[in-house]
């Protein structure tokens, strides 16, 4: 049975493996604070519905509570350990089943089984915040094995800690026109594929939100990344297939190799 892979923009994707519905970082807003989305329109109602949602870290970004509460009652919502202590809103969103992971948690979602991952990045809600949680990845495991990077920065351990996989979505970009520690670039993202070796791979994290008034500011850093990722792949992994996706597209995969 094919894997379909749906990009709706930022950190959001929709896999489909086993009749089982996985959603990435749900982010379904025009806006948010000073971010606002220029290319691609909102993912629509039919986005929404999913067997199992994954939240990578408790960034605002990734952790969006109004979009989280689109999904329907019954939403199974995997969070990072601490995240119902450190953001309020998520103890109101009583119609999901809601629970807390840790790196080498193991769930198990209809045919599938989700698990987690570690990735490298600040985890906090706030960059003063005081409530920490770990920044997770998490694998997707059934027809085949999908990991989704969530942010994280490149580390010497990360194949080995990931486990081999058939398709990678990696961030190999941002919201605003520099990235700090703990993020993929496109170059950074080409290595962790090299390290990885899946046979496919999704550029994610990219070219749809963008600080307001700083259109012009480092314009490429929007444009540039996921062509950019298709480019520096076809150098280092030259035997991954790269499916760089528009907003809404979708892809379909083969099993596990």
């Amino acid at each position: 049975m094919p894997v379909e892979i749906t990009w709706w923009g930022h950190a959001t994707c929709t896999v489909e493996d086993s009749d089982v519905r996985v959603l990435t970082d749900p982010l379904f807003a025009r806006r948010l604070a000073h971010l606002r989305r220029r290319r691609g329109a909102p993912p629509p109602p039919a986005a929404w519905h999913a067997d199992v949602a994954l939240v990578s870290h408790l960034h605002a970004d990734h952790l969006h509570v109004p979009s989280l509460a689109r999904l329907e009652p019954g939403t199974r919502l995997l969070v990072p350990r601490g995240a119902l202590g450190a953001v309020a809103g998520l103890r109101r969103l009583a119609r999901l089943r809601i629970t807390e992971v840790t790196p080498g948690d193991r769930v198990e979602v209809g045919g599938l089984v989700v698990r987690v991952v570690p990735a490298r990045h600040d985890g906090r809600r706030l960059p003063v915040g005081r409530h920490r949680s770990p920044a997770l990845g998490y694998v997707v495991e059934g027809e085949a094995r999908t990991y989704f990077a969530g942010d994280t920065g490149l580390f010497e351990t990360m194949a080995e800690e990931v486990g081999p996989v058939d398709a990678a979505l990696l961030p190999v970009g941002g919201w605003g026109p520099y990235l700090g520690a703990g993020h993929l670039d496109a170059g950074r993202a080409a290595q962790a594929l090299a390290r990885l070796a899946p046979g496919s791979a999704v550029p994610v994290h990219y070219g749809t939100y963008w600080p307001i008034g700083m259109d012009a500011v480092r314009p490429h850093e929007f444009h540039a990344p996921g062509d950019e990722f298709v480019r520096l792949a076809a150098e280092r992994a030259p035997g991954v297939a790269v499916h760089r996706l528009g907003h809404g597209e979708s892809v379909r995969l083969e099993g596990a190799r």
